[in-house]
Order: C-alpha cells, then sequence, then structure tokens
C-alpha cells in the first residue's frame, strides 16, 4: 500500500490540521515508511504464540471478590447536617 500527497492532504482535511505541500509531501514518505514495516511485520509467523501482557513472565495479583459496604458509612454521613443510622435525612420538599 502506497499513501501520495493527496491522500495525506485528504487525511489532513478529515482530522482538521493544516498540512503544507511541503509538509504533505515529507508526510507521505514518512507513512510510506511506518506502512511498509507493518507489512513486514504481518509477514511474521506467529501461529501458536500466545498473546502476552509483558515479556516477563508475571501473574495478575487478585483479590477476593467480596461485597461490602467499605467500613466507611460513617465518614460518609460525618459531614451531613442530618443523619439516623448512617442515612442522610432530607426535608421533605412534596407534600
Amino acid at each position: 500500500m502506497s499513501v501520495d500527497i493527496q491522500t495525506v492532504k485528504r487525511v489532513a482535511r478529515l482530522a482538521h490540521i493544516a498540512v503544507t505541500d511541503e509538509d504533505a509531501e515529507r508526510m507521505s514518505g514518512e507513512l510510506n515508511t511506518i506502512l511498509g514495516f507493518v507489512e513486514q511485520l504481518n509477514e511474521v509467523d506467529v501461529s501458536g504464540v500466545e498473546p502476552m501482557t509483558s515479556v516477563i513472565p508475571m501473574e495478575m495479583k487478585k483479590r477476593r471478590d467480596e461485597v461490602t459496604d467499605g467500613n466507611k458509612a460513617a465518614d460518609i454521613v460525618a459531614n451531613a447536617p442530618a443523619t439516623e443510622e448512617n442515612f442522610f435525612l432530607v426535608p421533605k420538599v412534596v407534600e
């Protein structure tokens, strides 16, 4: 795949980026270099290679999945003007 100057200008216009003719010419060369590298990567045989998140073998830190109230109820309502049994008390607005 080859990127020409018209394609660079079109992409720049779609991205709302001002590009001069000189910049478009330079960018087309850079994009063609990048796409050439991607084509080289596509030639690599990766069948049988498991996906990995790191080059160093590691195990994810896991925690037990427990439902709790966070033991913060008293801290949460501490600054409320009125509370009752860790619930906010609000004035009645509809009669």
